[in-house]
């Protein structure tokens, strides 16, 4: 509003705002307010006419009025007659009422329109500012579509005043911000970009606003700024305080232009004209070197300007990522202002850093000062920069510090704001994961954190290492270790008693071994912290009690005690009595192969997204995905496997029925169909000749993509072919590669896991067998969020191949899956195999049939061995091959791979308690051979001499290379 004086004529208003100011209470300046009102009413509909100078008293009333939170109903026409009015002092009251009172869907703006019409082409531009000003503080669609096509006319003209290319450039971005589609891109958008070149900075600062807006939508058709840009940055830079006298700021030459030019660039990729993209780096460069130069002023506006365009040349240094040595010195810059006495460069030094710890050239650099980082997030007073610190040093870590940056954030959680906590607990959690250098470390870590953080613990990170105990079996043994000792402390959190709860239930039978860690003792350790839990955590134990009476036989009556208690079967949560009375019922009367089937170890988990950097990710915004997801990819990180957290909704592997080959009932059905999908993925991944994603290849993408037809000596083939039209034969597969066995041999000891996976497409396996008989049920996990449509997995098997291992049992040996797999879900194949002979050569479609998996466990005594052993004493029958541990020698472990290669483990039969005897029948539709195995560890040579015996010879050098590849 224009200042009043006593000889502006408008003495009336003065006095009205005095009388406002002197009033005592509220009620006295209604009264006052309601007193006016009523006189410029009357004012307004009296019979005689207001000449210009009393309708601009009382409408700047009326405006006073409003801005003191008053409703005004009336006056609008009195301000827009104002606006046909040749005095710029009404003018301006007009407009001004109106930008403030007008509504934008009033009735008045056509009436308004027609005013500023007459202004713009009046060519006064005084006028023409006025009506500019206007548009773009009402900012209406209405007001767009009448003049969007004028602006830019406006705008480019050659005889436009400066100030009027101002208010026009705003304008025009006003318009655009509020409804970008009435803004026409035309030959005004090229004439638009050489503003860049207009002398009046205020023109060239208005339209680099526009411009950095419009190329967001529209980057081709300004792309000739970006030379502009730079050559007026050029001059900017390296003009003295003096040359930009009006637009230099406390001897910062034009320091809002500079930051303007600079987030324009970001834009833009890096120049390609060699010269224009020399002279922006020379820019930059010169930008670095003042910093380091000693401040001209000692006032804060001084250094406020001067790191405003520091920290903007830094954001476009790191846009484009490559020039290293740029980034070096951004670094060092930023490391500068980690210890600045002022927070706010503080905070937005460690926010830079951050986004540089993504950059392969910088990453290096930013680790330099983990230390300063480090010391910020225990000493800095101000929450937020100790939330940055974080950011960094999560942002920062990799292999070769992840223990230490681990190890200083678990101990900075403990006086943590809880502000916090949640975060730090989630980042923690992704950094043991991703850099685990051992899988024993990220276990201690995750059970410490839930020490130290139980509450800020979410489901998501207990179950994460859930997941990946489950898919490591090199870690299962220990984790059930540490967390029965975790379990021991007097006061135990909730998350530690669902993780033990879960953990023992699996895999306490790799502990029971121990007198420490007995059955009974693992029950009652966990039965003690029962009455303190939750119902959700009460509900998990009980289903581990169930499977304690399957791996722990012994401690059947004690836990159907608890069962059968009263506490139990009428408990008042429905959850609990359900569970208690029908894994009661289930204990009483199943036979012990049907518990053991029911209750068999829970399959590996698909291998997703982490599920806590999805949640890291929601938690922090979708601005900040890119940052966590980290494009600075270590090559030696470390990808663990698991995905979807282990609830019953997430476990979609059905457990078979008691009929163990299915040889009664049809196999379980797969998954139901859904309807409508997008394209069919996997011919995309499978088949050569068709586009393949920008992904690179893992060994097991090589394994499935790069087969051999089967050679006529082959005994067999197996092939799954996925393409949806025609069912290519053998001779389409490619050659074989070297990963093939390194793949298979992870299941010679064990019966699950995960066979195939890509970004796409996950192929999971289970499989069970007896005798001479298997099944295998084949899982497809469909990654993406889009539907597989015609998803045809087929299963090709030569005639020689029925002569050794494959028949059908007289049914179909496969059946087809769904055609049709949504996004997220799986679908299931099933597999009826029966060993008609011995075979040497596993399938080549790397399904994990072996020979080892027919065997049948004898139990033998130690006489019966000896005399066994000694018959076959045949050269031709024995197979030794003595070798170096590849695997830390662990007395469990090797236990544990011994009964999963399927031989029975024959106690007090070798005269060293350290050796491992085994006895074992190898069941074919064509003959049985027995089998005599014995390992002897040499744990100070870190060496194995493994020995077998069976009455056929090249069944005993094939089952000595396929055992000893497991140690």
């Amino acid at each position: 509003m224009p200042a009043v004086s006593k000889g502006d004529g408008m003495r009336g208003l003065a006095v009205f705002i005095s009388d406002i100011r002197n009033c005592k209470s509220k009620e006295a300046e209604i009264k006052r307010i309601n007193k006016e009102l009523a006189n410029i009413r009357s004012k307004f509909k009296g019979d005689k006419a207001l000449d210009g100078y009393s309708k601009k008293k009382y409408v700047c009333k009326l405006l006073f009025i409003f801005l003191l939170g008053h409703d005004i109903d009336f006056g609008h026409m009195e301000a827009v007659n104002l606006l046909s009015s040749n005095k710029y002092t009404e003018k301006q009251i007009g407009y001004l009422f109106i930008s403030v009172l007008v509504n934008s869907n009033s009735e008045l703006i056509r009436l308004i329109n027609n005013a500023i019409k007459n202004d713009l082409a009046s060519r006064n531009p005084t006028f023409m500012c006025l009506a500019l000003h206007c548009i773009a503080n009402v900012g209406s669609r209405e007001m767009g579509e009448a003049f969007a096509a004028d602006i830019p006319r406006i705008l480019v003209a050659g005889d436009s005043m400066d100030s009027v290319k101002q208010s026009a450039a705003l304008c025009l971005l006003r318009l655009y911000k509020a409804s970008p589609d009435l803004v026409p891109m035309g030959e005004w958008t090229a004439r638009v970009v050489h503003l860049l070149n207009d002398q009046h900075m205020g023109v060239v600062t208005a339209a680099v606003s526009l411009i950095t807006c419009l190329c967001k939508k529209n980057p081709d058709d300004f792309k000739t700024c970006i030379s502009l840009a730079v050559s007026r940055l050029s001059r900017i830079v390296s003009s003295a305080s003096t040359d930009l006298q009006d637009y230099t700021y406390y001897f910062v030459p034009a320091p809002w232009l500079s930051v303007k030019l600079l987030r324009l660039l970001q834009c833009y990729p890096p120049p390609e004209d060699a010269a224009v993209k020399g002279r922006l780096v020379e820019c930059l460069e010169t930008v670095l070197n003042k910093a380091q130069e000693p401040p001209k002023s000692k006032k804060v506006q001084h250094s406020n300007a001067k790191n405003a365009i520091l920290f903007e040349t830094i954001s476009l240094i790191i846009h484009y990522d490559s020039e290293p040595n740029l980034l070096v010195r951004a670094c060092n810059q930023l490391g500068q202002f980690l210890q600045h006495r002022e927070t706010n460069l503080r905070y937005l030094a460690l926010e830079s850093m951050c986004t540089l710890a993504s950059s392969e050239f910088s990453h290096e650099a930013v680790k330099t000062h983990i230390d300063t980082v480090i010391n910020a997030l225990k000493t800095e007073r101000d929450v937020s920069v100790r939330q940055r610190a974080a950011d960094l040093l999560y942002a920062m870590c990799d292999r070769s510090n992840a223990k230490q940056i681990v190890s200083e954030m678990l101990r900075y959680l403990e006086t943590a704001d809880y502000a916090i906590r949640e975060e730090i607990v989630l980042k923690v959690a992704i950094l043991a994961e991703k850099y685990a250098v051992d899988y024993s470390w990220y276990v201690d870590t995750i059970l410490n954190l839930i020490r130290i953080a139980g509450d800020y613990v979410s489901e998501e990170v207990w179950y994460r290492v859930l997941q990946i105990v489950t898919n490591r079996d090199d870690v299962q043994g220990y984790a059930a270790k540490t967390v029965f000792e975790a379990l021991q402390a007097p006061a135990c959190h909730e998350n530690m008693v669902k993780v033990g709860g879960y953990i023992l239930g699996e895999f306490g039978n790799l502990i029971a071994g121990d007198p420490r860690s007995s059955p009974p003792v693992q029950f009652s350790l966990l039965h003690s912290k029962f009455h303190l839990c939750s119902v959700a955590t009460r509900a998990l134990l009980l289903s581990t009690y169930i499977k304690f009476i399957n791996l722990f036989p012994e401690t059947k009556a004690t836990i159907q005690g608890v069962l059968r208690a009263g506490s139990q079967l009428r408990n008042a949560d429905v959850e609990l009595q359900q569970r208690a009375v029908e894994y009661l019922t289930l204990s009483s009367v199943a036979s012990t192969d049907v518990l053991a089937t029911v209750l068999e170890e829970m399959p590996p988990f698909p291998e997703r997204e982490s599920s806590i950097l999805a949640k890291l990710k929601r938690k922090k915004g979708p601005g900040a995905a890119s940052a966590l997801d980290d494009g600075r990819r270590d090559p030696s990180s470390n990808d663990i496997n698991g995905g979807v957290e282990p609830t019953p909704s997430t476990v979609s592997t059905p457990s078979p029925s008691a009929d163990l080959l299915g040889l009664r009932a049809a196999p379980p059905p797969a998954a139901p169909p859904a309807s409508a999908g997008a394209g069919n993925l996997l011919v995309d991944v499978f088949d050569g000749p068709a586009a393949q994603p920008s992904l690179g290849p893992t060994p097991e993408e090589a394994f499935l993509s790069e087969l051999e037809p089967p050679a006529p000596e082959s005994p067999m083939a197996l092939l799954a072919d996925p393409a949806p039209a025609a069912d290519p034969g053998p001779e389409d597969i490619g050659p074989p590669i070297p990963e093939a066995d390194e793949l298979l041999n992870k299941f010679v000891c064990k019966n699950n896991g995960v066979l195939f996976e890509n970004q796409l497409l996950q192929i999971g396996v289970k499989s069970e067998f007896r005798q001479n008989l298997g099944r295998m049920y084949l899982f497809y996990g469909n990654k993406t969020s889009v539907q597989f449509q015609n998803f045809s997995p087929t299963v090709v098997h030569p005639g020689d191949l029925q002569t050794h291992i494959l028949s059908g049992l007289g049914q179909p040996p496969t059946k087809r899956v769904a055609a049709q797999v949504d996004g997220g879900a799986q679908v299931q194949q099933v597999l009826n195999i029966e060993c008609l002979r011995d075979f040497l050569t596993p399938p080549l479609l790397s399904l994990p049939v072996t020979i080892n998996k027919f065997f049948q466990p004898t139990e033998m005594a130690a006489q019966d061995f000896f005399q066994r052993w000694k018959q076959l004493s045949l050269p031709q029958q024995e197979a030794q091959k003595i070798f170096k541990a590849n695997h830390p020698m662990d007395a469990e472990v090797t236990k544990a791979k011994l009964l999963g290669f399927g031989s029975a483990l024959l106690d007090n039969v070798d005269p060293n308690p350290e050796n491992f005897v085994g006895a074992g029948i190898i069941q074919t539709k064509a003959l049985q051979v027995g089998c005599l195995l014995r390992l002897e560890p040499n744990a100070q040579a870190q060496m194995y001499r493994l020995t077998l015996r069976t009455s056929k010879e090249p069944v005993s050098r094939h089952l000595c290379e396929l055992l000893a590849q497991q140690f």
